[in-house]
């Protein structure tokens, strides 16, 4: 089979789910464009700052995308093609588009809150604390595997390390023009889009060679900088100029298979057991971003809800940002399918799904002239970017989640680290940094279940809310029920695996996860059953 039609297939389903799909949910919801959203009610200058749409849908996008989408239908390709582009359509449609949807329009009527205070206010402070918890330490796994990426990546292509400093310089002075000194946003983009693809020159001619000790040094005292200093003049406007480079590398990507029209190489359907690795769970757990995340209900309700300017934008932002990161996804699927085999193996090997994803990219851009030389580094510089957005906005939530842990509504002087930004962050960054030198690799295989349990317990607070609030809720149940059977079944197989090879530590973390989610699910279950309801606004 050609691989333009899964590209023609995926952009068609897509753009139609978004029309339809998409308006339903806005009128299920009550979606009102004249009702004042908290980034003005509650505008602060720090986190608090209204974004036009394309701004803040390119610091969104960039944020949530990360290397998931990259990775994830890449490794699940065992099974074949077919199974994986079935998940990325069904649950970029049906479950991560409603979720990142959801998680956006919730904060946004729940002041810009996170999850977290979601599910105080539906559920109950206890599970609050719980998922707080929870969420938290997934962060610090979150930070401590991007420190690694970015570090690998500026180490094995310094190129990418000159030009992403450079792009943070760009976006300060970006922030600045635009915010302080009135530059219009259409100006501000045209000069910003032509000097970022200068750092980008200016990147291949002159790398910055350092050791990867050095790097995890540097990134772990930008992310804590990226963290407390205010978004509009270094966060949103790094990520809003990043996401032309993450289009960029799409548009080359889809453009290019125009071109070369590969064909498939790939097993259609590689079959239910692969080398002891079963489907069930495991294909919903390994394509992960590709179709849904719980990272990204924590990027909707952290940090974007508290920029959108008016909530008729949370439909292109929340449910439109997730499908064309399933176009991205579908893109991934196609690098791997199109070589297949040997060629597969090989190509992991000498630098894993990362590698796979470059160099796929890179050639199908040979078609229109780019030369592999220059096609495939571009790409491994529009993941790296995609790293390290995704590596500064985790911060920033672990940061709000750290100090929504402690704060006390019945107190009236809150304690400091409620209140001090400085020190939650700092706190974050240095716990997630001795994980990225002394040991992450050890809790990673829990990732990829931590990351989709989390999505469940998204989908399991916005169930409740919309309880609470009289109005439909089973475009959250079913999915909700769905995930919750994925996770905890794949972390019962993950504690298996991990008590046959006596890693403890690994067993005790999956069994903590799945107490958690139980707990959660029977303080929940009261409200969805409603036999208990709470009065919110909805």
């Amino acid at each position: 089979m050609n691989s333009l039609f899964l590209v023609a297939i995926a952009i068609v389903v897509f753009s139609i789910a978004y029309v339809t799909y998409g308006s339903w949910l806005c009128k299920q919801w009550g979606v009102d464009p004249k009702r004042k959203t908290p980034a003005h009610t509650m505008s602060d200058g720090v986190d608090y700052v209204p974004a036009s749409a394309p701004v803040l849908l390119g610091h969104h996008f960039a944020s949530i995308a990360g290397a998931g989408p990259i990775v994830g239908p890449i490794v699940a390709a065992i099974f074949g093609w077919i199974p994986v582009m079935l998940w990325i359509i069904f649950g970029g449609i049906f479950f991560g588009g409603v979720q990142d949807f959801g998680s956006l329009f919730a904060s946004i009527r729940h002041d810009g809150k996170s999850v977290g205070q979601i599910i105080e206010a539906n559920i109950g402070k206890t599970g609050k604390r719980l998922f707080a918890i929870f969420a938290w330490l997934t962060l610090l796994l979150v930070v401590a595997a991007f420190v690694n990426v970015v570090a690998n990546t500026f180490v094995s292509v310094p190129q990418a390390a000159t030009a992403s400093i450079l792009f943070i310089i760009l976006a300060v002075v970006f922030g600045f023009a635009v915010y302080r000194r009135g530059v219009s946003l259409t100006i501000g983009s045209i000069i910003g889009v032509v000097l970022l693809f200068a750092c980008i020159w200016i990147g291949m001619n002159a790398p910055l060679v350092l050791s990867k000790t050095t790097w995890i040094v540097l990134i772990l005292g930008y992310i804590f900088i990226a963290s407390v200093t205010p978004v509009w003049i270094l966060l949103q406007p790094r990520d809003y100029l990043n996401s032309f480079l993450l289009y960029a590398m799409i548009g080359g990507a889809v453009i290019g298979l125009l071109m070369y029209r590969p064909a498939l190489q790939l097993k259609a359907f590689g079959g239910f057991n692969v080398g002891g690795t079963y489907m069930f769970p495991m294909l919903f757990v390994m394509v992960a971003c590709g179709a849904i995340s719980g990272f990204h209900s924590l990027v909707g309700s952290g940090t974007s809800s508290k920029q959108i300017t008016n909530e008729n934008d949370a439909k292109v932002i929340g449910y439109g940002g997730m499908l064309i990161e399933c176009v991205l996804a579908v893109i991934a699927l196609i690098t791997a399918a199109y070589v297949g085999g040997d060629k597969l193996k090989e190509l992991l090997a000498a630098g894993g799904p990362v590698n796979v994803f470059s160099d796929g990219v890179g050639t199908f851009m040979t078609a229109i002239g780019i030369p592999m030389s220059v096609g495939k580094p571009f790409v491994a510089l529009a993941i790296s970017a995609f790293a390290l957005t995704s590596l500064d906005t985790a911060t920033r939530l672990a940061r709000f989640i750290f100090q929504e842990f402690f704060e006390d509504e019945t107190k009236e002087v809150q304690s400091v680290l409620a209140t001090n930004r400085y020190i939650s962050t700092a706190i974050t960054v240095v716990l997630g940094g001795m994980l990225a030198v002394a040991g992450w690799k050890k809790v990673w295989p829990l990732f990829g279940s931590a990351n989709q349990l989390l999505a469940a317990l998204a989908l399991l607070a916005l169930a409740a809310w919309l309880a609470n609030s009289g109005k439909n809720n089973k475009m959250f149940v079913y999915p909700m029920v769905f995930m919750f059977a994925v996770t905890l079944t794949a972390l019962v197989l993950l504690i298996k695996t991990n008590i046959a090879s006596g890693n403890l530590i690994l067993v005790g973390f999956a069994i903590a996860l799945f107490i958690l989610a139980l707990i959660l699910i029977q303080q929940a279950y009261r409200v969805l059953s409603g036999k208990e309801k709470k009065s919110v606004d909805a």
